[in-house]
């Protein structure tokens, strides 16, 4: 059975299951990992005897050759091991629903801009007989490039075993999309988590009435379709198309920063039912010729083509197009071949020495052809001649006088006698090794145990451990429940039971009828632990009761509003004692302990701390 799984087993021999994101009756939603592809996947899992298997499989399978670069793919469906799975892309961002909870309601145009890419995807697929059956926030994500992606088409819908085919309500469900863009509430007919949008008198409210600013076409759009007449208002196609159309017409017409996708001439009221319009192929202007005289028929509609790509959205509500390059830049220049580098020197011309002397010496400088080597030692030094004067001469490309009676030649030829340098690196080498030698056996003569008949015990010098980690006190805990309704708490009362050291006391959590999870009404909800002053933390031990349980652990310096911008120092999931072991002490006043998974109990789920340990 489904719920028999757990992260790190493997289904299908394939796709290794790594987080639950969520449950609903008998089915899991899984974050795993495709073995086969190495790449992120979405799995929903139910057992192959659920009533709902059927239906699953069949809306995934038509979905399957569905390609819109929106929708997350059906990648695979099949039922193996007494299990239905079906296995979507998965998508790395943002749902609406948080987006908004984050950044509150958006601007109009951005609003309008969202909705389109959504309505565009609806209105191909409605084309082709099929439709997603439940558009809500929580299946809208807007991706880390800022693309806007569809989460469970057709699949979704089935596993809440609702019809196929209900294009009417995505239609419906468009209108509440852009009303909780505008808003902040739901106002669609698909069930979601997400506040519902206020009525009177069985009405929703028109969302100017919600929100100041909201221009008066979208105003009016939201209140066609949610609250239909009976007279059709100015905006008489609705369906999914009309509604794309409509919002890209306002997208297009209010920024004034792109051209305009067609440019239409007045044509006379008796030609314009004879002037069919067409789309002629955009085409390379050409140079203008002269004049001519201008005709009094009809002129051809023609369209323009146009450079405008993905919008970009400012704080202000003002919106700029990424353009396309008119011409293609030049290439750079080829890069230059290096010059060739001969492996050895060259061959000296005719009659000069292989070896030249070292530029700078004062004898190599007063003559060119000295050559320390080629001194010749059969002269002698001349007593009779005075000291420091020049004893010799040059004769025959030799030195017939005495080399060292000025002296000059020992700073001049000494360093150039050939292999003197690699003697002295050679020397300097050897030195190098032998007090390496030396320190190393120093090191093992230091470590070694002293030897004698007392049996005394070695010596302190060795290696101290590690010191372990110690528990903090005087720990002061509070409740953490940053995504609920005022007023935000989860049974103040019964936290002190969390650090009072007694595992026989508890704290525990509110009741909920979901867990939490993407599909959840909430992402956790947890304790902020108060160390009094700001330390190392190397591990956190929190104890729980009542079953399976996940959590994230995270330090901070200053008490946390939400987790959304926080990073965790690590994760822990099972039963009892769930136990996080830091690599490096992170320092921090406070530690906020983040409950991500309820176990279940007696039909809800309801989490429950009896100790949490803090240790640096």
């Amino acid at each position: 059975m489904p719920t028999s799984m757990q992260a790190g087993d493997v289904l299908a021999a394939r796709y290794r299951l790594d987080d639950l994101l969520a449950d609903y009756g008998s089915g899991r939603f899984w974050r795993a990992h495709d073995l086969v592809l190495h790449r992120p996947v979405a799995i929903h899992v139910l057992a192959a005897d659920d009533p709902r298997a059927d239906a699953v499989l069949e809306a995934a399978r038509g979905a399957g050759p569905v390609i819109d670069r929106r929708l997350l793919r059906v990648l695979d469906a099949e039922v193996t091991d007494s299990r239905c799975y079906v296995v979507n892309e998965w998508g790395q961002g943002d749902s609406l629903d948080i987006l908004l909870n984050r950044e509150g309601p958006l601007p109009p145009r951005r609003a309008a801009w969202l909705v389109a890419e959504v309505a565009d995807s609806m209105a191909e697929a409605h084309a082709a007989g099929l439709a997603h059956g439940r558009l809500t926030p929580e299946n809208v994500l807007v991706d880390q490039h800022g693309q806007v992606r569809i989460i469970g088409f057709g699949v979704d819908a089935a596993l809440r075993g609702l019809p196929r085919g209900r294009t009417h309500v995505d239609e419906i469900d468009l209108a509440g999309l852009l009303y909780f863009a505008l808003t902040g509430t739901w106002a669609g007919v698909s069930e979601s988590a997400v506040p519902s949008a206020p009525e009177v008198h069985g009405q929703v409210l028109r969302p100017r009435r919600v929100r100041a600013g909201i221009p008066r076409l979208l105003d009016t759009l939201c209140d066609e379709v949610l609250n239909p007449q009976d007279t059709p208002g100015p905006t008489a196609d609705l369906s999914a198309r009309g509604i794309c159309d409509l919002l890209q017409a306002y997208v297009g017409d209010l920024t004034g920063t792109h051209a305009p996708i067609q440019a239409v001439r007045p044509l006379p009221p008796s030609s314009i039912a004879a002037v069919p319009t067409m789309a002629v192929p955009a085409v390379t202007p050409e140079p203008v010729p002269d004049p001519a005289p201008v005709s009094d028929g009809p002129t051809p509609v023609t369209d323009l083509p146009t450079q405008a790509g993905m919008p970009v959205f400012h704080d202000d509500d003002e919106v700029d197009w990424l353009r396309a390059r008119a011409e293609k830049p030049e290439p750079p220049p080829p890069l230059e071949e290096p010059p060739p580098k001969p492996l050895f020197a060259p061959d000296p011309p005719a009659g000069e020495p292989v070896r030249r002397p070292r530029p700078g010496a004062r004898v190599a400088s007063a003559n060119p052809e000295y050559w320390p080597w080629d001194v010749s030692q059969d002269s002698s030094r001349d007593s009779s001649r005075p000291a420091g004067r020049d004893t010799g001469s040059w004769s025959s490309g030799s030195w017939t006088g005495d080399p060292w009676a000025t002296g000059e030649g020992l700073d001049d030829t000494g360093d150039q006698v050939p292999g003197r340098s690699w003697i002295r690196l050679a020397m300097i080498v050897g030195v190098c090794v032998l007090v390496m030698v030396a320190a190393v056996a120093a090191y093992q003569l230091g470590l070694r145990p002293p030897t004698g008949d007392s049996g005394d015990e070695p010596s302190a010098s060795t290696t101290p451990s590690v010191a372990q980690p110690t528990p903090f006190t005087d720990l002061v805990a509070d409740d953490f429940d940053p995504q609920g309704s005022e007023p935000r708490e989860e049974n103040p009362e019964a936290v002190p039971n969390a650090v009072d050291g007694d595992p026989t006391t508890s704290w525990t959590t509110s009741s909920y009828l979901q867990n939490f999870g993407p599909g959840g009404l909430k992402t956790g909800v947890g304790l902020v632990i108060d160390l009094g002053a700001t330390k190392g933390v190397r591990r956190v031990v929190v104890t729980t009761a009542g079953g399976q349980t996940s959590l994230a652990a995270y330090v901070t310096s200053a008490a946390p509003t939400g987790v959304s911008d926080l990073t965790p120092v690590g994760t822990a999931s099972g039963t009892g004692e769930l136990t996080i072991d830091l690599a490096e002490a992170v320092s921090g006043r406070y530690v906020t302990i983040w409950l991500t998974l309820l176990p279940a109990v007696d039909g809800e789920y309801r989490g429950a701390i009896s100790e949490v340990q803090v240790l640096g």
